[in-house]
C-alpha cells in the first residue's frame, strides 16, 4: 500500500469548520478557502438546522474528517461502532479521508484531553493492530497525527522513533501537525527542523497549523486558541521547501477572532505554498 509519492486528498489551504463559525463562514468570498475539515463526533447523527448547515458546506467544499475520540492507544476495546458511524458519515457527506490523533483520551470514560502513549515497542504493536482494524472497517487508509504531550510516560523510544514505527507497522499515513512539532521541540528540547526532515514524504497526506499559549520560555501549551506563532510559520515554510506545497489546514477551536482574520491566515498559508 506504500506510494512513491503522496496522493493528497485535497489541495491548497483549508479551514476547520467549527459550529460557532458556521454561519459566519457562509459569507466567505469564493476561493478564500480550498477545503474544510470537520470533527465527525460533533456532527454524527445531527439533524435539523445544524445538519442542514453542515450539508451547506459539504456541498460546496472538499471535506476531510479529523477524529477526536477514537482513542487509538487506549487500554479499552476499540470502539468499532464509532468507526462504523464515521464510515457512514463520510459516505453521506462525500468526505475524502479520515485522520486521528496518535494518543488516547480515556479508558472507562472520556477525559476530554489527549494523553501520551508510552513510547515503547510493545505500544507500537498494540496501536498498529488497532489502526489496521480501523482501516479494515473503513476500507481505506487513515492518517495519524503527531500530538503534543507534556510528560512522557515511557521514553524507551524517542517521539520520532515511536511515530515512525507506528506508521510503518500499521502501514498507515501521516497528518503532520506543524504547531505540535514547535510545542514539543520547545517543551522537550529537540530540533524542530530535524524532526520535520525525518518525516516520511511518501506517507504525508496533509498538515495542520494552529496557535499555542506561551506559559514560559521553555513551556508551550497547545491550545488552538490564538493566532499562529511566527516559529510555526517559519517551520511551515521549511516544510514546503522540503516536501512541496502540502495541503495545510488552519485550526482554531476557541477565542474566535473576526472571520477575516482567519481568512488572512489561510491566505498566508497559500502564499507560502506558492512561494
Amino acid at each position: 500500500m506504500r506510494e512513491e509519492r503522496p496522493q493528497y486528498p485535497v489541495h491548497g489551504a483549508g479551514l476547520g469548520l467549527r459550529r460557532p463559525l458556521a454561519e459566519k463562514l457562509r459569507a466567505a468570498p469564493q476561493g478564500a478557502i480550498d477545503f474544510m475539515e470537520v470533527a465527525p463526533e460533533n456532527w454524527i447523527h445531527v439533524g435539523g438546522a445544524m445538519g442542514k448547515s453542515l450539508r451547506y458546506f459539504t456541498e460546496r467544499y472538499p471535506f476531510l474528517a479529523h477524529g477526536l475520540s477514537l482513542s487509538i492507544g487506549a487500554p479499552a476495546p476499540l470502539d468499532e461502532q464509532l468507526v462504523r458511524d464515521i464510515k457512514d458519515f463520510m459516505l453521506r457527506h462525500d468526505i475524502r479521508m479520515y485522520s486521528e490523533h496518535l494518543s488516547y483520551c480515556g479508558d472507562d470514560g472520556h477525559l476530554y484531553d489527549l494523553m501520551p502513549i508510552p513510547f515503547t515497542g510493545e505500544a507500537v504493536q498494540y496501536v498498529a493492530a488497532r489502526v489496521r482494524r480501523v482501516q479494515e472497517i473503513l476500507e481505506q487508509r487513515i492518517a495519524l497525527e503527531n500530538v503534543s504531550y507534556y510528560t512522557p510516560t515511557d521514553s524507551s523510544m524517542s517521539e520520532q522513533e515511536f511515530l515512525l514505527a507506528v506508521l510503518d507497522e500499521a502501514d498507515c499515513d501521516l497528518m503532520l501537525d506543524i504547531n505540535n512539532i514547535v510545542v514539543n521541540s520547545i517543551n522537550h528540547g529537540y530540533d524542530a527542523y530535524d524532526f520535520l526532515r525525518n518525516m516520511p514524504a511518501d506517507r504525508l497526506r496533509y498538515m495542520h497549523l494552529a496557535g499555542h499559549y506561551v506559559e514560559a520560555p521553555d513551556l508551550r501549551i497547545d491550545t488552538h486558541g490564538s493566532a499562529v506563532d511566527e516559529q510555526a510559520w517559519s517551520l511551515l515554510a521549511a516544510a514546503y521547501q522540503h516536501f512541496g506545497a502540502v495541503p495545510t489546514l488552519l485550526e482554531r477551536d476557541f477565542n474566535f477572532p473576526p472571520v477575516q482574520e482567519l481568512l488572512d491566515e489561510v491566505a498566508r498559508i497559500r502564499e507560502l505554498q506558492h512561494a
